[in-house]
């Protein structure tokens, strides 16, 4: 497989220790952790409770010391490590696509106030696009001195705010960016203070732009997205909050779009501008650049944990992440192929791979360290009033997950992974075409050495 189809390995913050690197390298374990998402520590201790389960049950697992730290030193790291942990990212540790020069939030404190890249002076406007036969009653506009400001949106928030999980995720990069506890004022309650009375089909809206017309980000929704949101969907939001704190300028504050089922180019960071337009066409900077702009997030299964290095016969534990699409996810499978035997003949998606379902493992029992005592806050979307998921994992966010390979003779091996949709379709369909997002089958080697 080519090298631009395998996942890139590195070293994640579980392992930071020169102790427990020492030991996973002369093991031959992988940490495969991409920097965007950086929860090693809460899938580590997840898919601990998972694999000591199985110990307790009578499960021989030889790389069990090893992935959770039997001695005492490594026992020691383990109790502060899951001290720390983290099912959401924290805002810092979020990877950046960043694509404006100079970059708005590192501009001197004075400025961003002078250009509303603060609270105390943001500002949105919602307008009729100029070139299009939208009416509106009542246009927010700086000129007319009716612009929306941050104590008129936290005065919706009283009655309005929502929360929901969302990961984020680049359609044109494999793995997510980060997840995150979005708090915000669903856009349409703002939409319908700007009254608008007809000729209304879809909105643009951007982001502060260093005043520069070549650096314009912008991207389009239908109205009807806005106004109404699908069974078991959340509401396109203006977001001022990431995991109960406010929104930082390096995420897009003090003010940015969510759009909760889509990928990240349609979360324009630092909304300054919406525009109701009666034109079919969509305006997104990203269909400018060869995308599928109106797709949904898709689902697809990630390796975070597995050895590369295993004794023939000998049972290993490998574990992951999976993100979830606008489908999905009802389990998640692995395959174990010896490298030096044929792929079925076109099978282009490896649909008639000797498949074998991993666990998803339960959600966690600590959500973030940012959060008080690590509990989400009441009133959740995709939750009911007890706190409960309505369903596990919930789309557009993540979940974990783990697998007990049995032994295989020695050799060299691909191991895959993949999620199966809640309609029962397997990663990479229905939708396999990386310009609406890559969900690419990925793999990992694997080698299993003789007795």
């Amino acid at each position: 497989m080519p090298h631009s189809d395998r996942l890139q390995l590195r070293m994640g913050p579980f392992a930071r220790s020169k102790h427990l690197i020492a030991a996973k390298r002369q093991r031959g374990l992988n940490i495969g952790m991409n920097e965007s998402l950086r929860l090693a520590d809460e899938h580590l201790a997840c898919t601990r409770r998972h694999f000591l389960g199985l110990a307790a049950a009578g499960v021989a697992l030889t790389d069990l010391p090893l992935l959770f730290a039997d001695d005492a030193a490594g026992r020691d790291l383990l109790a502060r490590e899951i001290a720390k942990l983290s099912y959401l990212t924290p805002s810092a540790k979020f990877r950046n696509v960043e694509r404006h020069k100079p970059l708005p939030y590192k501009l001197p404190k004075e400025d961003r106030l002078r250009l509303g890249l603060e609270r105390e002076t943001w500002k949105l406007e919602v307008t009729a696009d100029q070139e299009s036969n939208v009416e509106l009653r009542n246009p927010l506009s700086k000129e007319k001195g009716t612009a929306l400001d941050f104590p008129a949106l936290m005065k919706l928030a009283e009655k309005h705010a929502v929360r929901f999980l969302k990961v984020m995720t680049c359609n044109n990069i494999p793995e997510p960016l980060g997840t995150g506890l979005w708090e915000g004022v669903p856009l349409r309650e703002v939409i319908w203070l700007a009254q608008p009375e007809k000729n209304v089909r879809r909105l643009y809206y951007r982001g502060y732009h260093n005043e520069n017309p070549k650096q314009i980000f912008q991207s389009s929704l239908s109205i009807g997205r806005v106004l109404e949101d699908p069974p078991g969907e959340q509401p396109v939001i203006l977001c001022y909050k990431i995991n109960g704190q406010w929104l930082p300028g390096e995420r897009g504050g003090p003010v940015r779009m969510v759009v909760p089922d889509a990928y990240g180019f349609k979360s324009v960071k630092w909304i300054q501008q919406v525009f109701l337009t009666n034109d079919y066409q969509a305006n997104d900077t990203y269909a400018l650049q060869n995308n599928d702009i109106d797709s949904g997030m898709k689902s697809a299964a990630r390796f975070m944990v597995w050895p590369k290095v295993v004794k023939a016969g000998e049972a290993f534990p490998v574990t992951g992440v999976a993100q979830c699409g606008q489908s999905g996810v009802s389990k998640v499978q692995y395959w174990l192929h010896p490298t030096d035997k044929d792929l079925p003949a076109g099978d282009r998606y490896f649909e008639k791979g000797d498949w074998k379902d991993a666990r998803l493992l339960d959600p966690p029992e600590k959500w973030g360290s940012m959060l008080p005592d690590g509990k989400l806050p009441p009133g959740m979307g995709q939750f009911d009033e007890n706190g409960k998921p309505n369903e596990w994992p919930p789309r557009n966010a993540i979940a974990h997950w783990a697998a007990l390979v049995p032994g295989v003779p020695a050799g060299k091996y691909d191991l895959r992974a993949r999620t199966i949709d809640r309609n029962g379709v397997a990663q990479p369909m229905p939708r396999p075409f990386q310009k609406s997002g890559g969900n690419r089958i990925l793999s990992v080697p694997i080698r299993v050495f003789g007795s």
